[in-house]
């Protein structure tokens, strides 16, 4: 495995890589990253896991510097996953002195994760843009944990031509439920098992849309009756939307999207699942 660290040493050796995957990080890597590590190593020829602490895709409720780091298990995770290049762009080489653009995507940005934390997105969007060009892959996965992220990227991608694949894998859970995430971290493990609680509304709905209750209202009333069984779960915004344009439905025709985020004890934590309406 390589570690490359410059813009320059990337791009000299990139004519020799064949397909490139990508796996894009901001490092503490659990068993979700290592999940796309491993569907990027099944189809290309070399895989490259950027790690990318990024500032910009902080809101200010956000606190940059206590995102947890831990750069030498990150290495280890990558080499025992077969990672071929472990790419840490500099700070100068991401933000250099007086940088001043930005890459925005519009509506689909502007709701619930765009809501609550204010330039997320924009964040987000402007380093995903900047290392797409720096590693030119081509193939780029990203986990459904994030779905909003993956269907704003999906939509940048689109608008803008770019000669890339998005490949979108299944969200990897602990045993409790709760998707995996770097933020888990600040929650033990008794509290882990607890904050499931939002996952667990999800399933409720799923179970009722299996039924045949298709009216949003009552979908979401009931999930929300699950998550009044926990006092510590404090909520941002929940619910029912469009696969793609992450409006919100009244009625569940066939298939949607719930989406949702809360603070549990004082970490925020997201979630989302397919719901699907029973056949006719």
């Amino acid at each position: 495995m390589k570690l490359v660290g410059r813009v320059a040493e990337l791009r000299a050796a990139r004519a020799d890589w064949g397909r490139v995957g990508r796996v894009p990080t901001m490092g503490f890597l659990h068993d979700g990253h290592l999940s796309l590590l491993r569907a990027a190593r099944a189809v290309n020829e070399t895989v490259v896991n950027s790690l990318c602490v990024n500032p910009t895709q902080f809101a200010p409720s956000d606190v940059f510097a206590s995102y947890p780091r831990d750069t030498p298990r990150d290495l280890e995770l990558a080499a025992a996953s077969d990672v071929d290049v472990v790419f840490m762009p500099s700070e100068y080489d991401v933000y250099p002195p007086g940088f001043d653009t930005w890459v925005e995507v519009g509506a689909l940005a502007s709701r619930w994760e765009g809501e609550y934390r204010h330039g997320h997105f924009r964040g987000v969007t402007t380093v995903v843009m900047k290392l797409f060009q720096m590693i030119q892959p081509d193939a780029a996965y990203f986990g459904e944990k994030d779905y909003q992220q993956l269907v704003v990227v999906k939509k940048m991608v689109a608008d803008l031509n770019l000669p890339l694949e998005i490949v979108a894998c299944p969200t990897v859970r602990e045993p409790s439920g709760l998707a995996l995430s770097s933020r888990n971290a600040y929650l033990s493990v008794e509290r882990r098992r607890a904050a499931s609680i939002l996952y667990r509304a999800m399933l409720r709905a799923q179970e009722l849309a299996s039924s045949g209750v298709s009216e949003s209202s009552v979908l979401l009333a009931e999930m929300q009756e699950v998550l009044a069984q926990e006092f510590a779960a404090d909520l941002d915004y929940l619910a029912i939307v469009d696969r793609e344009s992450l409006e919100p439905l009244d009625r569940v025709v066939s298939q949607a999207r719930m989406v949702g985020a809360l603070r549990f004890d004082g970490v925020r934590l997201i979630d989302n699942l397919e719901l699907t309406l029973r056949s006719a």
